[in-house]
């Protein structure tokens, strides 16, 4: 069922803009300031976890070249971004003074520039994406993680741009995916269920749904400008023959359709197949073991080979878009001999530092093909860490509330890194509110494509966050399943339903928020606040633990602005056939019949 909001119709965008059966970026802390692991480990060796505070080494991609230079003042910034306008298609112009601008503002004003021929647009740069799975906003140590055992991803975030307030489109794996390839929320690309309100859904082995061939995804336009694609890792997306990656754009797939769960007895349930291409190569804990006991599985250095092996075969010929969908931190977590034992963390950490060390490599080999100046590379998580399988086997969401499956800021909240040498400024935070459906509608722009004008589009472009310090006006919007439960627009996110998991699943041991009751908020119970919307400030108070008095006049200007966009966006809104409602046995691939 679809529910109305605040009294609106039920839920557009606020901007403008067969073998298988996106105020101005302030600087981050100084470098020197970074307590940073020194990366002896970074080839693959993994040393003792313990680090001398204060301490700086380059990672590997990094060694022998400078670091990021010192801050420059604002009028140094300014006169940079305006180098990067060449890319924009612009020339300091634009709509965007004081406190911030539309987001159609900046498509109006890039597309004003580029048909009064300001600049050539240089060549499409390559992009590569890197999707982590259930990592917290706290994992990393430039996000204040305390073992600090992210040297490379540390560094990519010194050398580039760090959004503190970036957003997943949904806290559970399988819609917040569809939402980055299509850039459109999952209750309009159909992928949430009508089966219960508000009730989470993705894509086990036997549900029946997937991607519609309505959907147009990033790869499939990316095309267009003459990328090549390839997917390495989780696709979530369907397992079924329509639903396959290379159907919907990848040229080059190796992973799973799923997530690794098992092992399974293969009679009642198969293990999940790993594909090549079109061919199934093996299954998870059979041809690709994972060892549940020790943790070990070498699947992270499978994805890696395949992603540089992959960008050496493109780099010189065809931009490239590499979306690398790894998924050693969803447990049951697992790391690479090499790597297991090696954290102050346990093993979630052990698999944290694999990925960190993976994605140097990934640089460091961009460097050494001198097209790291030519590559756009983001760094993001699908939800919040899984707080359910804590402490052994989950991350950390830092100050916020809850984790996956529920929407407060713990399962939605994403550590998000950009990087790009020459156009993006070193040591850069930008507060834009980001979402992963902007990565759909910022690879385009890149590319030189307009996003598709037949369809809502709620991704936003956020090469002018990204490139001149701008920051657009824009709503996050929260859904849980058919439901839209909470949106953000500034500093005030407003509840409108409250939820974690029901009681008969928290007294069975399912707590989606350990150690983070709230009265009145943390509900085990689905809570209607539309009347009433509960209101946090989320710069003073980030953990959501202090609602406005209903009485305030800061509730009261708040609930105004909110409800006015919401009002817009349900207005505005047709949801999508939805494709998580029915479940079937006998689609499993090279499974069984429900009636075995």
């Amino acid at each position: 069922m679809h529910t109305a909001i605040l009294g609106g119709p039920a839920l557009a965008s606020h901007h403008v803009t067969r073998r298988w059966s996106r105020s101005p970026a302030s600087p981050a802390p100084p470098v020197s300031q970074l307590a940073l692991a020194p990366p002896h480990w970074s080839r693959g060796r993994p040393g003792p976890a313990s680090v001398p505070p204060r301490t700086l080494a380059p990672p590997h991609w990094s060694r022998g070249r400078p670091g990021p230079a010192p801050q420059p003042s604002r009028k140094g910034r300014r006169t940079l971004a305006a180098g990067s306008a060449r890319w924009l298609g612009l020339r300091g112009s634009g709509g965007c003074h004081g406190g911030g601008c539309r987001g159609d503002e900046v498509v109006a004003a890039v597309a004003g520039a580029e048909r009064r021929g300001m600049g050539r647009r240089p060549a499409a740069p390559n992009i590569l994406l890197l999707l982590m799975d259930d990592m917290g906003w706290g994992d990393l140590g430039v996000y204040g993680e305390p073992s600090r055992e992210t040297p490379n991803l540390d560094r990519m975030a010194a050398e580039g741009m760090l959004f503190p307030n970036f957003y997943s489109a949904n806290p559970l794996c399988s819609p917040s995916r569809a939402a980055l390839l299509t850039g459109r929320l999952p209750i309009r690309n159909g992928f949430y269920t009508t089966n219960a309100h508000a009730r989470n859904a993705y894509t086990p082995q036997e549900i029946v749904g997937g991607i519609p061939d309505s959907e147009q995804l990033l790869p499939e336009l990316l095309k267009k400008a003459g990328y090549v694609s390839k997917i390495v890792g989780k696709w979530h997306l369907g397992h079924r023959p329509q639903f396959h990656p290379l159907k919907h754009g990848f040229d080059e797939w190796f992973g799973s359709p799923n997530c690794h769960f098992g092992p399974y007895d293969n009679k009642a349930r198969p293990n999940i197949p790993v594909y090549r291409d079109w061919e199934m190569v093996g299954r998870y804990y059979e041809e690709f073991p994972i060892n549940l006991k020790t943790g070990e599985a070498n699947l992270t250095q499978i994805y890696l080979q395949e992603a540089l092996d992959f960008i050496k075969r493109q780099a010189r010929h065809h931009p490239f878009f590499l979306y690398w969908a790894v998924d050693a931190t969803h447990a049951p977590v697992y790391a690479s001999k090499p790597f297991l034992g090696t954290s102050q963390r346990g093993r979630y950490g052990d698999a944290v530092r694999e990925i960190d060390d993976s994605v140097g490599k990934m640089l460091e080999l961009l460097h050494d093909l001198h097209v790291a100046d030519n590559t756009f590379v983001f760094f993001t998580s699908d939800n919040g860490a899984a707080l359910i399988s804590a402490p052994e086997q989950a991350g950390s969401n830092g100050p916020f509330l809850c984790g996956k499956q529920t929407t407060f800021e713990g399962g939605m909240r994403e550590p998000a890194l950009a990087w790009w040498p020459g156009h993006i400024a070193a040591g850069q935070v930008s507060h834009q509110l980001g979402s992963i459906m902007d990565l759909f509608t910022t690879s385009l722009a890149l590319a030189g494509l307009t996003p598709p004008r037949d369809r809502a589009i709620d991704g936003l472009n956020l090469l002018p966050a990204l490139l001149q310090g701008w920051l657009m006006d824009r709503p996050v919007f929260y859904y849980r399943g058919d439901t839209l439960m909470a949106t953000t627009l500034g500093q005030h996110k407003a509840h409108f339903w409250t939820w974690t998991n029901s009681w008969e699943n928290f007294r069975q041991g399912i707590d989606f928020c350990p150690g983070q009751n709230v009265s009145g908020v943390t509900t085990h119970s689905l809570e209607d606040h539309t009347k009433l919307p509960l209101i946090f400030h989320l710069g003073r108070d980030p953990g959501e633990r202090f609602p406005l008095s209903f009485a305030s006049a800061e509730y009261q200007e708040a609930l105004s602005r909110i409800t006015s966009v919401v009002q817009q966006h349900q207005e505005a809104l047709v949801p999508g056939q939805p494709q998580l409602n029915v479940c079937n046995w006998a689609v499993m691939p090279q499974g069984p019949s429900c009636q075995t």
